[in-house]
């Protein structure tokens, strides 16, 4: 995706569950020129708390000098189902890992994330684009309440799924679930997932099988400590500093940076179209993303230039 010929950012809504990996993806498309962030909505059925996800997603925009984007957020429950991610990750989320946001310049939207999106998409004179990279909780109750959505936006660009890999559902050593095929945005709410894949909406799909191919590394910290132009670009290196003890174990991958980088430099990326379905019944498979008949349209990202992307990235994040 590109700015049009006369140079006009793309309106982008951010629905984000602003885990680590949102806040560096969120600071990187409020760095770049290519796109124009109209609203975060927060979705408060993954790893952050309604409040404090809504707070925090507030405090990147006071790091950043960008006050004014409206912040609202979602239901704290899944659309079906009772799936979660274990509450000790989702305080430690909520606490920032420690880390310190300036003090926020506005307060949330007095519309809740679902009218916030519905407002947004249907008064805007362009078609918008939708960066999910949570639950899909709050793109699935839009969709419900306003049909009419699907012709108003552009794409929606998701960072969920695991096709032709294994899930994440037991990372880090906590295992809640006997699940080894979903991945945690799309699993926490399966039903809202098939809704928006069923919905029409053109969608691509950035899943496990791409992101396991770019892992953030030990090198990658490194280079990022010697490049801190901007507050986003030391915020970004300071996150990472308090995930190294997953990076050092390998378990740590650059999840929703590449769907941002990918959502504005598409090029950098390989694809495939695929009939997908998402598994919403309970059990060992529920909220599997695969390949079937049945399944609806996706773009499914399946590759991309690893170095590229680090390259755009960091970049960008220091662009001044």
């Amino acid at each position: 995706m590109h700015p049009s010929a006369e140079n006009t950012p793309i309106p982008i809504i951010i629905d984000t569950d602003m885990a680590p990996d949102d806040w560096m993806a969120i600071l990187y498309l409020l760095q770049t020129p290519v796109v124009e962030v109209k609203a975060i909505t927060v979705v408060a059925t993954g790893e952050a708390h309604a409040k404090p996800g809504t707070g925090n997603a507030l405090g990147l925009l006071a790091l950043v000098g960008v006050p004014g984007i409206p912040v609202a957020c979602g239901r704290k429950t899944p659309l079906r189902g009772d799936h979660k991610w274990p509450l000790l990750v989702r305080k430690m989320v909520d606490w920032r890992f420690g880390l310190s946001l300036p003090r926020k310049k506005d307060r949330p939207s007095t519309h809740c994330a679902v009218d916030l999106l519905i407002n947004q998409i249907m008064e805007s004179s362009r078609k918008v684009v939708l960066f999910a990279v949570g639950p899909l909780t709050n793109i699935a109750e839009a969709l419900q309440q306003h049909p009419g959505l699907v012709d108003k936006i552009e794409q929606v660009v998701i960072m969920g799924g695991a096709v032709k890999v294994p899930g994440n559902i037991t990372p880090a050593g906590f295992k809640r679930v006997e699940n080894h095929t979903a991945e945690w945005n799309i699993y926490c709410d399966p039903y809202a997932a098939a809704l928006v894949f069923g919905s029409g909406v053109p969608i691509t799909l950035v899943p496990l099988d791409v992101t396991n191919k770019v892992p953030m590394t030990r090198g990658f910290y490194e280079r990022s400590a010697l490049l801190r132009l901007t507050s986003a670009a030391d915020f970004v290196h300071k996150t990472m500093g308090r995930l190294k003890f997953l990076i050092d174990r390998h378990e740590y991958y650059f999840w929703d940076p590449l769907a941002a980088v990918l959502t504005t430099h598409e090029e950098i990326g390989e694809y495939e179209e695929m009939k997908l379905k998402v598994v919403v019944q309970e059990g060992s498979e529920s909220g599997r993303t695969l390949e079937s008949v049945e399944g609806h349209d996706v773009r499914v990202c399946t590759g991309v230039e690893a170095e590229r992307f680090e390259q755009i990235f960091l970049k960008t994040l220091n662009s001044q």
